[in-house]
């Protein structure tokens, strides 16, 4: 994927998101849903996963594109993931700092642009990036999305950020059940995974629409909900076999790698010296 056809999904996001406002408030073009017909849908990731990032790309950006699914749906994004909290509150991120870096960037969007049409397309933004593995690029997003960038860098360097990921560290922790990976979607308060074996389980990232429309309890089904899209669904392909982020596996740090290289050398003199008797 260029960065051509990014920046295209990107606008894409941008325009059907004030399209759906400006349908929204108006009653008369767009069936309206009540608050309490909504379904809550968290999803915890971290920035820097692959696994995440193709999540965003793949399944939550074409679930979001459409509009009667949208306004049926109430969007937590929590980016935390697998981070750790160690000493002092120090954090430390599965794929390294700088992941930790984008993890509180998005935070810190998430609390100054509560509205989804907003922040969704930020986050979005920031993990298509991080899948064509351009995240360094990340700052860029402000200005494709039109947003200010100062209170976001502002939060990030005040410390407000970290309090943010602190809050999301208590939150992640008190899972349950507990997540094993990421991403970790819970749909009205119930993981999406599917039992396999071996462990661990996998998320049913495949089958997410029809999760989402077997959950709503509302009178206007979306035309999403169809029995012809389940039977879509059904006559589909088999699912491929899905990776994870998982939450025992950490970046090693410099100090193990060394470690690792001197017992590696130390075997090897060992054998050598061994094979000389």
């Amino acid at each position: 994927m260029g960065s051509r056809s990014l920046s295209t999904k990107i606008s894409y996001l941008v325009l059907f998101f004030s399209f759906f406002i400006v349908l929204s408030s108006n009653s008369s073009a767009s069936t309206i849903y009540s608050h309490g017909d909504k379904i809550s849908l968290e999803v915890y990731y971290e920035s820097l996963c692959p696994d995440s990032t193709s999540f965003f790309v793949n399944y939550l950006g074409k679930l979001f594109e459409d509009e009667e699914l949208i306004s049926i749906l109430d969007l937590k994004l929590i980016p935390y993931g697998n981070a750790r909290i160690g000493p002092n509150n120090t954090i430390t991120c599965q794929h390294g700092q700088f992941e930790c870096l984008l993890n509180t960037i998005e935070a810190c969007a998430i609390n100054i642009w509560p509205d989804v049409d907003k922040q969704f397309p930020f986050s979005y933004c920031i993990e298509a990036l991080a899948d064509e593995h351009k995240a360094p690029e990340w700052e860029s997003c402000f200005k494709k999305l039109g947003l200010d960038p100062k209170p976001v860098l502002d939060c990030y360097r005040s410390g407000d950020g970290k309090e943010l990921e602190l809050r999301y560290a208590a939150e992640t922790d008190v899972l349950r059940p507990p997540h094993t990976f990421v991403p970790w979607v819970v749909l009205d308060g119930q993981p999406l995974y599917e039992k396999c074996f071996p462990p661990p389980l996998l998320q049913d990232y495949e089958d997410i629409v029809s999760y989402v429309c077997k959950a709503y309890k509302g009178t206007s089904e979306p035309k999403a909900c169809s029995q012809v899209y389940f039977k879509t669904v059904q006559r589909g392909k088999a699912k491929p076999m899905r990776s994870v982020c998982n939450k025992e596996t950490m970046m090693p740090t410099l100090l193990e790698r060394v470690r690792s290289a001197i017992k590696s050398w130390l075997r090897q003199m060992n054998l050598s010296a061994a094979n000389a008797i």
